[in-house]
C-alpha cells in the first residue's frame, strides 16, 4: 500500500482525463454521478472477454470453472473490503438502485406474510373481530435528504398498502434532527433506510449512532453507501448495519455492477426478488425450492466481467492509503468552499460540519443550468439540477444546485480553474 498519493501517477491511470473539451483541458468534477475508470479496471474486463468468457456455476468444463472461481473470488474480495463476516452476505446487483428495490420488494412480501398470519390468528380468536390490516402497521422511516432511489421504492411500497412514510427532518445546514429521529423510531417503523452521505449536501450522517438507536427498538437498518464507499473505509460489522448497498460506477469501475450486503440471518428470512435460473434448487410444475445464499438473490446470467472489474477497482483503492485519499479530497473540498465564498450572492446548500466529497451551491440571480452550461464551455464538468433528490430542493426552496464533486485524481489546480470559471460565468449571466 502506498502511504502517499502521487496524483500525477494516479491521473496517468485515467486516460479519459487527458483530453480537451472545447479547446480547454478537461476538469472533471462530476464524480458523485460517476467516477472515471482506471486502465487496470478496463483491461481486467477486456481480459475476461478475451480469455475467460463463460457462463458460471453451471459448467464442468475448464472455462466455466475458471470463470466461476474468478467470480466467487470477486465476491470474497468485496466481503473483505467492507468487512462482512462471510462472502455469502454479498449479493451482486446492478447497483444501489437495484439493491434498494430488491430490499423493498422482499420486505413487502415478509410484511404481507406476517399480516396474513396475524389476520388469521385474530379471526380464529374471535369471529366478531375484523381481520387486521397491514396499512395500520406498515411504516418505513427515511430521511429528508434521500436520493430518489432510497425514497421511491419504499414510498411506493407503503402507498400500495395505505401505509406511512416517516421522514426525519433536517436543519438549514443539512444536519438531521436526531431528537425527531428517536421520536419517529417510537412509532415502530418496519425498516429504517438512510444515506451514509448525502449526494446533494455532502453531509456525513452519524450512521453508527443511528443504527444503534434503531436497534434499541428492534428495527433493521439499511445504509445507502453509494456516496461513501469510494471516499471512506467501510466496516459493516463495526457500524452494525443490517444492510449496506453501493454502486461500482461511483468507485472507479463499470456501470451495471454493485452490491448488497446483508446480515446472513436477514438474507435467510427475505424471499427472492427475481426468479429464473441459478436462484433455484429444485423445480417441478407443482413446486420450486430456492438456492442457498447468496445465489437465491442472483437470478439469471450475471455480469461476470463487471464483477471482476469491481474487484480490480477494490485492489486499486487498496493499493492506496485510504486516509491519504480522505485528506486529499477534504483539501479539495475546503479549497473549493474557501474560494467560492468570495463570490457575491453565493449560497451553499449543505453546510454540515461533517461533510465529504462535494459542494452544492446557487448564486443569486443565476440559474444553475445556465451556470453549468457556461462553465462546460470552459472545460469544467459539473452537475446541475435536483440530483435525483427533489424533496431536498423543496426543503431549501430552490429549483436545483450546481454541484462539484471530487475524486482522488482531482487537483487543487483544477479547483482553482473551476472557481475561476464560475466567477466568469456568474459575471456574464448577471
Amino acid at each position: 500500500m502506498k502511504t502517499t498519493l502521487n496524483i500525477k501517477e494516479i491521473r496517468d491511470s485515467f486516460p479519459v482525463l487527458d483530453q480537451q473539451v472545447y479547446g480547454k483541458p478537461l476538469v472533471y468534477l462530476d464524480n458523485a454521478a460517476t467516477t472515471q475508470k482506471p486502465l487496470c479496471v478496463i483491461e481486467r474486463e477486456r481480459d475476461y472477454y478475451l480469455h475467460e468468457n463463460c457462463n458460471i456455476h453451471r459448467g464442468v468444463h475448464y472455462l466455466s470453472q475458471k470463470a466461476t472461481e474468478a467470480y466467487e473470488h470477486a465476491r470474497q474480495t468485496v466481503a473483505n473490503f467492507i468487512h462482512a463476516k462471510e462472502a455469502k452476505e454479498i449479493i451482486f446487483t446492478r447497483g444501489t438502485t437495484e439493491s434498494l428495490n430488491l430490499l423493498a420488494t422482499s420486505f413487502e412480501h415478509i410484511f404481507l406474510s406476517e399480516d396474513q398470519q396475524l389476520s388469521t390468528l385474530n379471526f380464529q380468536l374471535s369471529t366478531d373481530s375484523k381481520p387486521s390490516t397491514l396499512n395500520s402497521q406498515l411504516k418505513i422511516l427515511v430521511t429528508a435528504m434521500e436520493h430518489h432511489s432510497n425514497l421511491v421504492p419504499w414510498q411506493q411500497m407503503v402507498q400500495r398498502h395505505q401505509g406511512q412514510l416517516l421522514v426525519v427532518p433536517m436543519d438549514d445546514q443539512g444536519v438531521l434532527d436526531l431528537e425527531q429521529y428517536e421520536k419517529l423510531l417510537k412509532e415502530s417503523p418496519k425498516v429504517v433506510s438512510i444515506a451514509h452521505i448525502s449526494n446533494v449536501l455532502g453531509t456525513i450522517n452519524p450512521v453508527k449512532q443511528m443504527i444503534a438507536m434503531a436497534h434499541q427498538y428492534g428495527i433493521p437498518v439499511v445504509i445507502d453507501g453509494a456516496q461513501s464507499i469510494a471516499h471512506h473505509p467501510i466496516d459493516v460489522q463495526d457500524i452494525d448495519c443490517d444492510f449496506f448497498v453501493f454502486s461500482g460506477h461511483k468507485m472507479y469501475t463499470q456501470m451495471g455492477i454493485g452490491g448488497l450486503y446483508g446480515k446472513a440471518e436477514w438474507l435467510e428470512k427475505l424471499p427472492p426478488y427475481q426468479f429464473g435460473g441459478e436462484m433455484v434448487d429444485t423445480v417441478s410444475f407443482e413446486k420450486t425450492t430456492f438456492n442457498v445464499l447468496p445465489y437465491k438473490f442472483e437470478a439469471g446470467t450475471p455480469n461476470v466481467g463487471a464483477a471482476l472489474g469491481l474487484e480490480t477497482a477494490i485492489y486499486f483503492l487498496q493499493n492506496l492509503d485510504r486516509k491519504a485519499i480522505e485528506k486529499h479530497e477534504n483539501q479539495l473540498l475546503q479549497s473549493a468552499i474557501q474560494q467560492l465564498s468570495e463570490i457575491d450572492g453565493i449560497r451553499f446548500i449543505g453546510e454540515a460540519e461533517q461533510r465529504s466529497g462535494l459542494v452544492s451551491f446557487i448564486i443569486k440571480g443565476v440559474h444553475p443550468y445556465d451556470l453549468g452550461t457556461l462553465i462546460d464551455k470552459m472545460g469544467v464538468a459539473v452537475r446541475t439540477g435536483h440530483h435525483c433528490a427533489e424533496p431536498v430542493m423543496t426543503r431549501f426552496g430552490i429549483p436545483g444546485t450546481v454541484r462539484a464533486s471530487f475524486a482522488l485524481y482531482n487537483t487543487l489546480e483544477e479547483v482553482e480553474t473551476f472557481v475561476k470559471a464560475v466567477k466568469k460565468a456568474a459575471m456574464m449571466l448577471r
